[in-house]
């Protein structure tokens, strides 16, 4: 790697990084891997160019964007149904495609005018990935929407039930050709899978492929540490403490405010289910939810749905968050917290999720813990993205056909320590171990900086 930089012409020149991403999960990736770049010694001049959405992620580190950003009816998700095309089209989106183009070959130019060394990080999807690979100049790709997950695990190939499911794997990788011959191109100098298994595949065919991690399961740390005791505290606080459910509606009106009716009516059945002389676990029987609020929603929206259910405004978090304006209720003996502050804190104090996102589900699988989805009406969240989901976490996400459904599934699960630990294993295998987006930046300056 060491002899990589003086392959690079304009060695001397400070490098003009310019990133494309198309989602807000997407943009966060990106933005944590820039904000590692900006920690180096010589960072590069950073710019970016959000395909989708805003690109708020951008804004907070203070990175200009270029071209047109803009938010499509769809929020990115045209691929999940092509009735979403359809919108999106009607909203412009071939013109601003056009525009962003325009916008990133524009970009090139006029550095490589001035003498300035350039290169592209691609985040997400083909979309970005053939931006990059048409702009003329360097580029490496972060993958975060496939993996091979999602057809095969570690024993084979998974059974497949639907006809179009089967074309995913038709040319032996869930990359497509197009695809990997995208990441295969000389000027396609790193592609970053999102996990081992994903990279071994896409390295039979020659592609620059390296596993440094996910970075999804980055600055995901809490301030708070849960309190140690001796072995026979330790059993009486197990006994005492209170089951912690987190709620992940995910982060796009008007979907997430569908879902979170959706994942009420799971939560009333939670509490009916404590009622009764069976309790899930063997405990207190008190409940804690934590609502994991994008900063993007209306938390009054959703206040109403929670106290139209009978919980009452209380004043003190049953559990440190660092949230001075969270919203808290009590019914009975459970507590619920509404944050759009401490998503961090409600991913490390929860027990099992009620999921309902992408980036958040596979986050919380990721610490080692179980989720309960519940397919909804969409864009993203619809029944065909539960079960790609599924596939690509596999024994970490249980998959309900209806709310109702989510106790009994719960209580299997409290009640199984082992498959538990099977849950943990999976899921910490699947998404990987925190620190990716360092190692990535590291590498990256190294090839183009150094």
């Amino acid at each position: 790697m060491s002899n990589i930089s003086q392959l690079i012409p304009n060695a001397h020149k400070k490098l003009q990084l310019l990133v494309l991403s198309n989602g807000h999960g997407e943009d966060v990736i990106a933005a944590s891997i820039l904000q590692k770049f900006q920690q180096q010694a010589s960072p590069p001049d950073i710019f970016a160019l959000p395909l989708v959405g805003e690109g708020r992620a951008y804004q907070k580190l203070g990175i200009p964007c270029i071209g047109s950003v803009r938010t499509m009816p769809s929020g990115g998700f045209i691929y999940m149904d092509s009735r979403q095309l359809v919108r999106d089209v009607r909203g412009g989106l071939l013109q601003l495609t056009l525009n962003q183009i325009q916008a990133v070959r524009r970009w090139v130019r006029s550095q490589t005018e001035l003498g300035n060394k350039t290169a592209i990080l691609a985040v997400g999807d083909i979309v970005p990935l053939l931006f990059a690979c048409f702009s003329g100049a360097n580029y490496a790709f972060v993958g975060t929407a496939k993996s091979e997950y999602h057809v095969r695990d570690e024993a084979g190939l998974l059974a497949r039930k639907s006809k179009g499911a089967r074309w995913e794997n038709f040319s032996g990788s869930i990359y497509h050709p197009w695809e990997r011959w995208l990441m295969s191109r000389r000027r396609c100098q790193a592609v970053f899978p999102r996990d081992a298994l994903t990279t071994e595949i896409l390295q039979k065919w020659s592609i620059p492929a390296f596993d440094l991690g996910n970075p999804m399961m980055d600055d995901l740390e809490s301030a708070f540490s849960a309190p140690k005791f001796d072995s026979s505290a330790a059993q009486q606080q197990e006994v005492a403490r209170p089951l912690v459910i987190t709620l992940l509606p995910g982060s796009r009106p008007p979907e997430a405010y569908a879902n979170w009716e959706i994942i009420m009516v799971a939560v009333s059945a939670l509490m009916a289910s404590f009622s009764g002389q069976e309790a899930i676990l063997q405990s207190s029987g008190n409940m804690v939810f934590l609502g994991a609020i994008a900063p993007g929603l209306d938390q009054s929206i959703l206040a109403q749905t929670v106290q139209s259910q009978g919980w009452k405004p209380h004043t003190e978090s049953p559990l440190p968050i660092a949230d001075s304006e969270a919203l808290i209720f009590q019914q009975k003996n459970s507590y619920f917290v509404l944050t759009q502050q401490a998503y961090n804190d409600c991913l490390y104090w929860g027990d099992l999720a009620i999921a309902m996102a992408g980036t958040a589900t596979e986050q919380f699988v990721g610490l080692g813990k179980p989720a309960i989805a519940i397919p909804g009406n969409g864009p993203q969240y619809t029944p065909a993205f539960a079960e790609a989901q599924s596939r690509l976490l596999g024994a970490s996400l249980l998959v309900v056909d209806n709310p109702e459904q989510v106790p009994q599934v719960a209580q299997s699960l409290c009640q199984n320590p082992d498959r538990l630990q099977i849950i943990s294993e999976n899921g910490i295998r699947r998404m990987g171990k925190p620190g990716a987006a360092r190692r990535i930046a590291d590498y990256l300056h190294q090839v183009w900086c150094d």
